[in-house]
């Protein structure tokens, strides 16, 4: 007897009267009319027509800092630097009990937009270790509905900080999952490189994956996601091997960008844009015209790379905005990237879903029989459609149970000789899809 079945669903791929069937939180069965020859079910619902997705991927974020904005102050500037400047001036009167509580309340409204999965850099440059200390308790905390893998990330640099060194292995062997860098913000371009072939070897000796904050910056000689190339087929860690940001590969010149293009896909890194973060922080020593910042998405797609978008950032010292929604991400990209043809805005919706998970290397992931139960239903006919509206959910199911509900979002009007109602969802273009 199914636990519960979706049915009348559309799928991603275009399928629509599809029916999902969920049992000891796998997905059974997917096809028409199994609702109808079931017999007795746990619990049926009706998707009415409508979207149903895996679960939103988040491969890039901080949630040791997150929704802490304004503490100590705001950051005036809005840069890069004044963030990390400010970041270091909090890191002192945080304390364990607040981060954690911050980031449950963050998971909360994780859960509510059906972002299930989250890589989160952990800033693990403090003596104290308070952040490691704050965020392993909460991966424990939300393990039933939230995946979270936790990036030993030394945001005052490797070499340019003192002790960082011991503090990242430390932190691992506390039971951080993955090695994280900074090179760009090491002193020297030279300590850079040295750090990224330290890091590399240490993720190579202890089986670990390794997730680079790589030239998150405007200078188009900040090289060093070439460096994290070479590391990674030096050591043997392809396709284990994630850069974000490469906002630098915005302002490099083609050809240069035509030789490391292809490098980037042969050591098979995947490669993790911030799109309202990148374009919000970038840029900001540019009068007219003004660079956006956001790294070559296009031509990475065209050499085979896998792109997934991170959200990176929710009212902390880097970013004043933001609400936990990776279609607002994806929406964003779609913008400054830009990427609205048919087939461009419907990559984007794979590229907060489905490459996240690639990058994360999530097990049981997807629509799929035998997958783990784990899906989303939306207020929108098909993903462009949700990337449109950002579309509300509807349903939100972890492990095959519900995890969150909502009501369907209507606009009620008073205007004569015009309907009651105005369901935005049903705006469709007919051509869609």
């Amino acid at each position: 007897m199914p636990d519960l079945i979706l049915s009348n669903a559309a799928l991603p791929d275009g399928r629509t009267g599809i029916d999902v069937a969920v049992e000891n939180g796998r997905i059974v069965g997917i096809g028409a009319g199994i609702a109808a020859q079931a017999g007795q079910v746990g619990e049926v619902i009706d998707a009415g027509g409508r979207l149903v997705s895996p679960p939103f991927v988040d491969p890039h974020f901080h949630m040791d800092a997150t929704l802490s904005l304004g503490l100590p102050r705001m950051n005036q500037s809005g840069t890069l630097l004044e963030g990390i400047a400010l970041w270091g001036e909090l890191k002192p009167i945080l304390t364990v009990e607040a981060m954690v509580e911050r980031a449950l309340r963050y998971c909360d409204l994780a859960v509510a937009r059906g972002l299930l999965f989250i890589r989160s850099h952990v800033d693990v440059s403090d003596p104290t270790l308070r952040t490691a200390e704050a965020m392993i308790e909460v991966r424990e905390k939300v393990k039933p509905y939230i995946d979270l893998q936790l990036v030993a990330f030394p945001q005052d640099g490797y070499f340019r900080s003192a002790g960082a060194v011991e503090l990242l292995a430390r932190s691992l062997d506390m039971g951080l999952d993955i090695v994280g860098g900074i090179p760009h913000f090491e002193r020297t371009m030279a300590e850079g490189a040295a750090s990224l072939e330290a890091l590399c070897r240490l993720a190579a000796e202890r089986g670990l994956p390794v997730d680079i904050h790589c030239d998150e910056t405007d200078d188009p000689l900040s090289r060093h996601v070439e460096t994290l190339a070479a590391q990674t087929l030096r050591f043997g860690l392809k396709g284990r091997v994630a850069a974000s940001h490469c906002t630098s590969m915005h302002s490099m010149d083609n050809y240069y960008a035509s030789k490391l293009i292809p490098l980037i896909a042969e050591a098979e890194l995947d490669v993790i844009p911030n799109p309202l973060i990148n374009i919000t922080l970038q840029g900001r020593h540019d009068t007219y015209p003004r660079r956006r910042g956001l790294t070559r998405v296009a031509e990475l797609r065209a050499a085979g790379v896998n792109v997934s978008f991170g959200h990176d950032c929710v009212m902390d010292p880097w970013y004043p905005l933001g609400s936990g929604d990776m279609l607002e991400v994806a929406h964003m990209a779609a913008h400054a990237l830009p990427l609205t043809s048919r087939e461009g805005l419907r990559w984007l919706f794979d590229a907060v879903t489905v490459n996240g998970a690639k990058t994360m290397r999530l097990d049981g992931y997807g629509l799929d029989v035998g997958a783990r139960a784990d899906f989303v239903l939306l207020q929108a006919a098909d993903p462009i459609e949700a990337l449109r509206l950002k579309a509300h959910r509807l349903l939100v199911v972890k492990n095959g149970k519900v995890v969150s509900r909502a009501e369907p979002k209507q606009f009620r009007l008073d205007l004569p000789g015009r309907p009651g109602a105005v369901d935005e969802a049903s705006y469709a273009p007919r051509a869609a899809g």
